[in-house]
């Protein structure tokens, strides 16, 4: 019985959504019959094809769509400005193609963080990002580093993705940090989010390498937002060669890699004061009690990772989880 009302509600709350888009699309109802076979698998076509009141015609994507109508109807945009080809949220505009780029939009502006014209960035604080993403949510808002002090050490940022935690670490008084990140076209965004921040010319501070780690040196494919590429990697023993990793901190969120380093390359993990990381049992099928045993050698861990983390990543304590290490 409560699966059936759960149902009834979806209905009704799609009904309503088709209704309120009248509001502000001539085609509404095929509009919104194409979004919704979309969603569906029953329709391959990933571009539609909306025409606003005013007559402006819109190409776009039709998760975009929906999500345009959602916003609208649930009051994060205030209103779509379609010959401007932008949306309005509170008292700022957002360009529609800016939502194709980003994720979390909502989210980002429920924690204040505002599309500012004059950089075509995300900004709050005077900390900015070219596009919003949902990992700046989980860095800046979910706080999923505060644990970690890393201010006058240096961090190896495995996994700096779009330099989100790159640029945490060094707004709070990193001495240097080594931003390894294998996706070429995240790679180019950490970089553009360095500059962005000025931090980029920080003498010293910041080393961005496009390259994964790994136990041993190898070319491997690596899955990204983009697809699958296959990119070298690179090893702590060679980080270790150019900057001295005892006493400094290892944060790794990469899919997977945290495995094959911890359980192949543990004389070189050993180095650390503390390592940080995000464990995908998820993807490699091997329980963290593994790494946990590994590391007892030299560390006192504990998985660190709380509820909002887990409503977050929707995935179970077994096979997601955030652990924190220090050595004793």
């Amino acid at each position: 019985m409560v699966k059936v009302f759960a149902n009834v509600r979806k209905v009704l709350t799609y009904l309503r959504l088709l209704m309120f888009s009248r509001h502000y699309f001539r085609n509404w109802f095929w509009a919104s019959l194409r979004c919704y076979l979309f969603k569906r698998g029953l329709l391959k076509s990933n571009t539609m094809i909306a025409v606003c009141k005013d007559g402006t015609k819109i190409i776009m994507h039709p998760n975009l769509y929906g999500f345009l109508v959602r916003g609208l109807f649930e009051g994060f945009f205030t209103n779509l400005k379609c010959k401007d080809g932008a949306v309005i949220a509170k008292n700022f505009a957002i360009p529609i193609e800016e939502l194709l780029l980003s994720s979390c939009v909502a989210e980002a502006i429920r924690f204040g963080w505002r599309y500012d014209s004059s950089c075509s960035c995300w900004v709050r604080n005077d900390v900015k990002f070219k596009h919003m993403k949902c990992a700046i949510i989980q860095v800046f808002d979910f706080g999923e580093y505060r644990l970690l002090d890393v201010k006058n050490k240096v961090v190896v940022d495995v996994g700096a993705t779009y330099g989100d935690s790159t640029t945490y670490f060094l707004l709070r008084g990193a001495k240097k940090v080594i931003a390894i990140e294998p996706c070429p076209q995240e790679f180019r965004e950490l970089l553009e989010n360095l500059k962005l921040n000025k931090l980029n010319n920080v003498v010293n501070r910041v080393t961005p390498i496009n390259a994964a780690l790994a136990s041993k040196h190898n070319k491997i494919g690596v899955e990204c937002p983009s697809g699958r590429v296959f990119v070298d990697t690179i090893t702590l023993e060679d980080i270790a060669k150019v900057v001295d990793v005892e006493g400094a901190v290892l944060k790794m969120d990469c899919e997977g890699c945290e495995y094959d380093v911890i359980l192949n390359d543990y004389e070189h993990v050993r180095l650390f004061d503390e390592v940080y990381f995000e464990y995908h049992a998820c993807v490699t099928k091997i329980p963290v009690e593994m790494l946990l045993k590994k590391l007892s050698k030299d560390f006192e861990c504990k998985i660190v990772s709380d509820e909002d983390f887990y409503k977050w990543h929707r995935y179970s304590r077994k096979l997601l989880g955030l652990v924190k290490c220090v050595k004793v």
